[in-house]
């Protein structure tokens, strides 16, 4: 079985990887910092790091575009620098591509996103390499399992939806 990686970010990471790791396929998920300028970063020092996802998941049950489908649903992409009540650098939205595959799903999925009209504005999300991540602290890891009712601004949005394709292909006109 081979398995993959995706870095993603997208506001407080407590909410994606409650609603990403419930996903089929998704073999496991950690909570960090990422894309940014301190090293060891931490809660209290993570400089200009975004709060993101690390999911390890299997290709034959999940695909990236999947992935990256449930992310554009789960998070608000036209808002710079914020999610919900989250404001500042930490809560931009943004994808750390693994390899040129990726890179390219997802600009392509960017740009799905950006054709169908069904997002309140045009998308922000930030393309770049993935670079170091480093884990948050226990207390942030499976934040929502160990308190339910904890704070999260994010929920799948049934009216954002892309059609389904095949990874590799163009989405049908």
């Amino acid at each position: 079985m081979s398995h993959q990686r995706a870095v993603l970010a997208g506001g407080c990471f407590w909410g994606m990887q409650d609603l990403i790791r419930k996903r089929a396929g998704v073999i496991s998920t950690r909570v960090g910092y990422t894309g940014g300028d301190v090293p060891n970063a931490t809660y209290r020092n993570h400089g200009t790091h975004a709060e993101g996802i690390e999911i390890i998941f299997d290709p034959e049950v999940v695909s990236y575009r999947d992935l990256l489908a449930l992310f554009f649903q789960i998070h608000d992409p036209t808002t710079p620098n914020r999610q919900g009540n989250d404001i500042g650098l930490s809560y931009r939205s943004a994808i750390y591509y693994v390899d040129e595959a990726q890179h390219q799903m997802a600009l392509e999925t960017i740009a799905d996103v950006e054709a169908s009209g069904l997002w309140p504005g045009k998308v922000v999300t930030e393309v770049e390499p993935v670079g170091a991540f480093w884990e948050a602290e226990p207390e942030h890891q499976d934040y929502l399992e160990r308190i339910p009712n904890g704070y999260t601004c994010h929920f799948p949005r049934a009216d954002w939806v892309l059609p389904k394709r095949e990874q590799g292909t163009q989405a049908a006109e």
